[in-house]
């Protein structure tokens, strides 16, 4: 009943792990395809090793976390020696940045056919050495990043965008044109900041981050519903999901399957077998006969 399939990658639920969540290791990754995630998306890493930045790099708000981790990463060299060590439960994305076309398109081909699809962080909003979101604010580059890593590759290819621009419909239309196969939306909201009342001094090292959790669900859902009319790849949704409600509204305004994160840091793993109890039993109590029968139903 949960089954569902994105770019024709079978998937035993619709949700997954999101990008840099117990990501940077494949025995965390294992960990949460056993705790009954459909698929799981690694920590973004590029093509050499970043220390990012020194803490405290995640500080907690209303609704939510401020996090501003740098991208911190061992570089592909490294990461695809995880990458072996996947035991293919489920399927498998690596989230990559780079700082130009040439780069992301690089790390793709090293990678590709050790996972099951690449997703391209082109918005993070607290990247270092312009790897960030002012990449996934221009759609030129954004195009360019996508057809640079689309010759370079067979698998499917996810490109996640940025709510921080005027307006992710045109890079959303970018993208599509460009050749991607899914939209993972949204990165990360801001960036956000909070100082300290004592030292008067921000508290993030980096002094601002992106915003994560549950205060930027609406944000994420109106994005989602806004891109889902304008174009005909699959959405993946992300942000502040909690519950198999959540799961639902994003379905309904046009996401295929979701990635949960911030939701990982406040409930651990188990969340996933929570979504999926819950979403089963709301399937059956409306008498919908699959997951696919819900998406974009708030549209018609």
């Amino acid at each position: 009943m949960l089954e569902t399939e994105l770019c024709n990658i079978k998937m035993k639920n619709p949700t997954m792990l999101a990008a840099g969540v117990l990501g940077s290791t494949a025995a965390s990754l294992n960990w949460a395809a056993r705790s009954g995630a459909g698929a799981v998306v690694t920590k973004s890493f590029g093509l050499v090793p970043n220390k990012g930045y020194v803490n405290p790099t995640t500080v907690e708000v209303t609704g939510g976390v401020i996090n501003a981790i740098g991208l911190s990463n061992p570089g592909v060299e490294n990461f695809e020696g995880e990458l072996k060590k996947l035991d293919g439960s489920v399927p498998a994305v690596a989230s990559i940045y780079g700082a130009n076309p040439h780069e992301f398109s690089v790390i793709a081909g090293r990678i590709d056919g050790k996972v099951d699809a690449v997703e391209l962080n082109v918005s993070c909003p607290h990247a270092m050495g312009g790897c960030g979101a002012a990449i996934g604010q221009d759609p030129d580059l954004t195009a360019e990043i996508v057809k640079a890593v689309k010759k370079n590759v067979r698998c499917p290819v996810f490109v996640k965008l940025t709510p921080n621009v005027t307006d992710i419909v045109e890079v959303a239309v970018a993208a599509e044109k460009a050749g991607c196969d899914a939209l993972t939306m949204i990165n990360s909201l801001g960036p956000g900041m909070r100082i300290d009342l004592e030292t008067a001094k921000p508290i993030l090292s980096n002094r601002f981050g992106g915003m994560s959790g549950p205060a930027v669900k609406p944000v994420a859902l109106r994005c989602v519903f806004d891109v889902y009319e304008a174009v005909n790849v699959p959405i993946i949704g992300v942000g502040g999901i909690t519950d198999y409600k959540d799961v639902v509204e994003f379905l309904y305004a046009g996401a295929r399957v979701v990635q949960v994160g911030t939701a990982v840091m406040y409930h651990g793993l188990d969340i996933f077998a929570d979504l999926c109890t819950g979403l089963e039993k709301f399937i059956i109590e409306k008498g919908y006969d699959s997951v696919e029968e819900m998406v974009g139903l708030s549209h018609l």
